[in-house]
C-alpha cells in the first residue's frame, strides 16, 4: 500500500472523522457477522499498513478497526516484531518524513565485502514512501521528541512553541498546550509511557536566563536557571517541578528503559567524567545511573540506545573506532559490558561525495558522526547511521560492512526506529483538555 503519495485534505484530526463522507455505503460482509473475539485475533495479525487499508474500505470496517481493544492486541502480536525505519529530513528547509520496513534493510541487495569497505547491489532495492503531516502548515519544521507505542512526539525547531502528538499512519494527531515559555533558553526533550499507569508524558527541561538580549551560544555559562516542566496527556496543563538538579545535554532523550527517560549531562572542562541521568516517568524524578569506575564510558562522547530491552552507549573512540556497551542488569555497575567493537568505516557514498555538513545536523547530532539505531534481528548485524547520509549495516561475526539502499532517500536525514500501530491519539488524550 502507497501511503501518503497525495497530500491530504483538510480535515479536523484525522481522515477517521465520522462526519467525513469518505466511505461508500454498502450491505454487511461476513467480517461484521463474526464474534469480536475472532475479528479482533485476524485483525491483530495485521501490518500497520494493512490495516489502514481494511479500515478504508466501508463504514462498517472502520468501526471494526475502531474497536478500543485493537490497538494494544495489534501492538504485542505484531507490532513490535514489525518495526519501520523513519527518516526525518529538514534540509535544506522544508521538513519531510519517509519511513520504510526496517525488514527492508535486512534484505537490502549487496555484495559482501571486506572489512573496512562496503558494496550493494542495483537490484530490488526498496523504495521510501512519504507521510504528509496533516499540521504541516501551522509546524513546517519540527523535531522528532521520540516515539512510543506509534506515537511520535514533534516539536517546532522553528519558533519552539508548538509539539504535538502524531500518528503518521493513521494521520491522528494533537495539538499539545504550550508550556511556559523564556526569553532565551535551550531545552532537552523526552517522551514515554508511565508503566504504572500508562499514562503517556513529555517532559521539557529548560535552562535559561531572565536577560531579554540574545546570549551567545558558545556560552553555556550563561544559562545558570533552570526549569523542569512535564505535561500528562490528557492530564491537564504543564506542570512545574522546579529546578534541574543535573547540567543535561539539550537533545531529546534517546533511550527509555524500564520507564524512564535517560540523557547525558554536558562536558565540564576540569571534569571529563559525563554522568549518565535518567527521570522516572513514575516518580517524576530524577536519578543517576551508574557507570563503571573506569573506562570509556568515563572520559569518552557516546551516545545512548536500546539493544534488546537494555540499555546501552555507542562509544565514539580514537581514529573512527566505536564501542557499544551495553547494561545487562538495569541500575547495576558492574553489568556495562563492552558488546560490539567497531573499527573505522567510510561508508561508499561518502567517499564519492564530501560536503559540509549542514548546521542542523551539527547542531543536533553535537559532533556525532556515527549513530547506532538498532541490531537487525533476521542477520544480527548493526544498522548505523553516517554523518546524517548513509546507512550500513555492519557484521560483527565477520567484521564486514555493508551499504544500506533505498531509492528515494533524502542527501540529509536523521532516522529513527518507529513501531507502526493503530494506536489513535484521542484514545490517550482522554478529552482532559
Amino acid at each position: 500500500m502507497d501511503l501518503g503519495l497525495e497530500p491530504p485534505a483538510k480535515r479536523s484530526r484525522s481522515f477517521f472523522d465520522p462526519d467525513e463522507d469518505l466511505l461508500d455505503r454498502r450491505p454487511l460482509s461476513g467480517m461484521e457477522k463474526l464474534p469480536r473475539e475472532i475479528v479482533l485475533d485476524i485483525l491483530s495479525r495485521l501490518p500497520v499498513t494493512s490495516l489502514v487499508s481494511f479500515s478504508l474500505v466501508s463504514r462498517s470496517w472502520r468501526e471494526l478497526a475502531r474497536d478500543p481493544l485493537l490497538p494494544d492486541a495489534q501492538l504485542q502480536r505484531t507490532a513490535s516484531s514489525n518495526p519501520f525505519l523513519l527518516f526525518h529530513c529538514d534540509f535544506p528547509i522544508r521538513n519531510n518524513l519517509y519511513f520504510v520496513e526496517l525488514s527492508a534493510a535486512a534484505a537490502a541487495p549487496h555484495s559482501r565485502s571486506t572489512a573496512g569497505s562496503s558494496g550493494s547491489g542495483s537490484g530490488g532495492i526498496s523504495s521510501l514512501r512519504e507521510f504528509h503531516p496533516p499540521f504541516w502548515k501551522t509546524m513546517s519544521e519540527f523535531e522528532v521528541v521520540g516515539s512510543c507505542n506509534g506515537i511520535l512526539c514533534l516539536s517546532d525547531s522553528l519558533y519552539k512553541d508548538s509539539m504535538y502528538l502524531y500518528n503518521p499512519f493513521t494521520g491522528y494527531h494533537l495539538l499539545l498546550p504550550q508550556p511556559k515559555q523564556y526569553p532565551n533558553h535551550e531545552a532537552a526533550f523526552g517522551f514515554g509511557v508511565d508503566p504504572k499507569s500508562g499514562e503517556y508524558k513529555v517532559v521539557k527541561v529548560v535552562y535559561y536566563t531572565k536577560s531579554t538580549s540574545a546570549a551567545p551560544r558558545a556560552r553555556r555559562s550563561t544559562y545558570q536557571l533552570s526549569d523542569v516542566q512535564v505535561l500528562t496527556v490528557g492530564g491537564g496543563g504543564w506542570r512545574s517541578l522546579g529546578k534541574a538538579p543535573y547540567q543535561i545535554a539539550c537533545r531529546p532523550s534517546g533511550a527509555v528503559v524500564d520507564g524512564r527517560l535517560h540523557w547525558m549531562t554536558r562536558p565540564r572542562r576540569y571534569r571529563p567524567a559525563r554522568p549518565l541521568v535518567s527521570f522516572d516517568l513514575s516518580e517524576e524524578r530524577f536519578g543517576e545511573v551508574p557507570i563503571p569506575e573506569t573506562g570509556p564510558l568515563n572520559w569518552c562522547n557516546y551516545q545512548l540506545m536500546v539493544i534488546g530491552g537494555s540499555l546501552s552507549a555507542i562509544v565514539y573512540c580514537y581514529h573512527g573506532r566505536i564501542e557499544i556497551w551495553v547494561m545487562r542488569v538495569y541500575g547495576e555497575r558492574d553489568s556495562w559490558t563492552k558488546q560490539f567493537h567497531i573499527g573505522a568505516h567510510v561508508p561508499k557514498s561518502l567517499k564519492r561525495h564530501k560536503p559540509n555538513l549542514p548546521w542542523k545536523f551539527c547542531r543536533s547530532l553535537t559532533g556525532c558522526r556515527v549513530r547506532a539505531l538498532c541490531v537487525l534481528e533476521d542477520t544480527g548485524e548493526i544498522l548505523l547511521e553516517y554523518r546524517a547520509r548513509a546507512l550500513v549495516a555492519y557484521d560483527p561475526k565477520k567484521g564486514k560492512f555493508r551499504d544500506v539502499l533505498f531509492k528515494t532517500t533524502p542527501n540529509w536525514f536523521q532516522t529513527f526506529v518507529h513501531i507502526g500501530t493503530f494506536n489513535w491519539v484521542e484514545r490517550i488524550d482522554h478529552r482532559g483538555y
